[in-house]
């Protein structure tokens, strides 16, 4: 293989100082790279990933585009060098998720945002995969991301937190297990109030009458009460059987335009996941903002911790942006190795793209900690088009391969050809303009 310009090297290992200092060593480690043929360096192959994952390219068009860099080099030669990239690609994942000292934060403390967002292969009308995400709430920083399988579903116990951190979540992660393991680690939650699937109990351990509560106190805009919820162990032979989660439960009562619209939402999505339309009960509750927390009112105040809750609406951004400018959900393949290695391949360019951003731009513009100026949305695109010839090495690309790299785009044999004009006008080409007649007699 003719080495490529040493300038094209160059810009391409300026990407990659984006990457972990060790990124060649786990490719060894996890045996992505074990031996040099036409993929010579570890870096080569990186470049696959990064064409394949992280601008979408099929197979037979990253072996297009390294024909044009260096030597011909066929899909299925591409294709086995890339499925043997799974455990690399998650490791390098795992190490480019920023890790922070509590020492650096204020107070101690860490606000984080969980989310979780499913993900559909093609012609799939379920869930295939799931994205487990979390956020940073004051640099917006990505510092949490797991792709599990459909039978794997939302929970806390899928983020390692500590002491110091706090989690805020969104309805679907309130589960008492989940919470009260957290709370066994150190860490904190803030989480939306659902009441069907953790009910809550007063000092006294009699249930708490949530909507009789509330509807006495009619004039009341905003409560709080000292609260517990129950938590089963899975092993019924242990003597804490059935542990005690305790917290507070703050509850703000909505606006009239903001009820009305909350329970026209709730109306929806009961219709589209069932006919049943939604109980008198939980149409009065929706008129209400509920959080659970297992923080002390002498930490954060119920009015700090509402409008901390609120900002949880950040990981909704961040997931949206993964989707509509990197195609997460645009999945190139059914489930399997491949698909696996896509998902955590886009994550990772994800990451890359993150932390060039934050060195082209700065980042304290885009943090929480004071009125922004800007959002990461656009800055984002732009810096897409800046990286996309940095990964295919365009400016690079060899005039004289464009024949071979043409021979690698052709189809291959199938029982399916590919379209050709009838019989009776082909016999007519040799008087059709450009057509040369040596060429059209050959193809009748």
């Amino acid at each position: 293989m003719v080495l490529p310009p040493k300038n094209q090297e160059k810009v391409f290992e300026e990407l990659l100082q984006d990457l972990p200092a060790e990124f060649k060593e786990l490719a060894q480690e996890f045996k992505a790279f074990t031996r040099s043929r036409k993929i010579k360096t570890v870096e080569e192959l990186l470049r696959i990933v990064l064409l394949y994952c992280g601008l979408d390219l099929s197979f037979r068009e990253v072996a297009g585009n390294l024909t044009l860099l260096g030597e011909s080099i066929t899909d299925e030669s591409v294709r086995k060098r890339f499925k043997a990239c799974q455990p690399w690609v998650k490791a390098l994942l795992f190490k480019m998720l920023p890790s922070r000292k509590l020492d650096d934060l204020p107070e101690g403390l860490r606000f984080c945002a969980f989310d979780g967002s499913s993900i559909q292969a093609p012609g799939a009308t379920g869930t295939d995969y799931r994205l487990h995400i979390g956020i940073d709430l004051v640099t917006l920083e990505f510092t949490h991301l797991l792709i599990t399988d459909k039978h794997t579903g939302e929970s806390l116990k899928h983020y390692s937190l500590s002491q110091g951190d706090v989690a805020v979540v969104d309805r679907g992660l309130c589960h008492a297990p989940g919470i009260w393991e957290k709370q066994q680690e150190g860490a904190d939650v803030i989480a939306r109030y659902n009441p069907t699937i953790m009910p809550l109990y007063q000092d006294d351990g009699t249930p708490l009458e949530i909507k009789s509560i509330l509807t006495k106190n009619s004039k009341a805009t905003r409560m709080s009460f000292s609260v517990s919820a129950r938590v089963h162990s899975k092993n019924s032979s242990q003597n804490d059987s059935l542990r005690k989660l305790e917290g507070h439960l703050i509850v703000l009562r909505l606006s009239e335009k903001e009820a009305k619209a909350a329970r026209v939402r709730c109306r929806k999505q009961a219709s589209k996941k069932s006919r049943k339309p939604p109980t008198p009960t939980t149409l009065f509750l929706a008129g209400f903002l509920m959080v659970f927390t297992t923080l002390s009112p002498k930490v954060l105040s119920s009015q700090i911790l509402l409008e901390l809750y609120r900002c949880r609406w950040q990981i909704e951004i961040a997931i949206k942006r993964l989707k509509s400018l990197l195609a997460l959900d645009k999945l190139r393949s059914k489930t399997g190795v491949v698909a696996d290695i896509w998902l955590n391949g886009k994550l990772l360019y994800a990451l890359m793209l993150e932390k060039r951003l934050r060195q082209e731009f700065g980042d304290d513009w885009g943090y929480l900690n004071e009125e922004r100026s800007g959002t990461w949305w656009r800055p984002l695109k732009l810096l897409k088009r800046k990286i996309e010839p940095m990964i295919t090495g365009v400016q690079f690309w060899r005039s004289t391969n464009w024949a071979a790299c043409l021979k690698v785009l052709f189809e291959r044999p199938r029982r399916r050809k590919l379209q050709i004009l009838p019989f009776s006008v082909r016999k007519l080409l040799p008087f059709y303009p450009g057509i040369s007649v040596q060429t059209s007699l050959s193809s009748v």
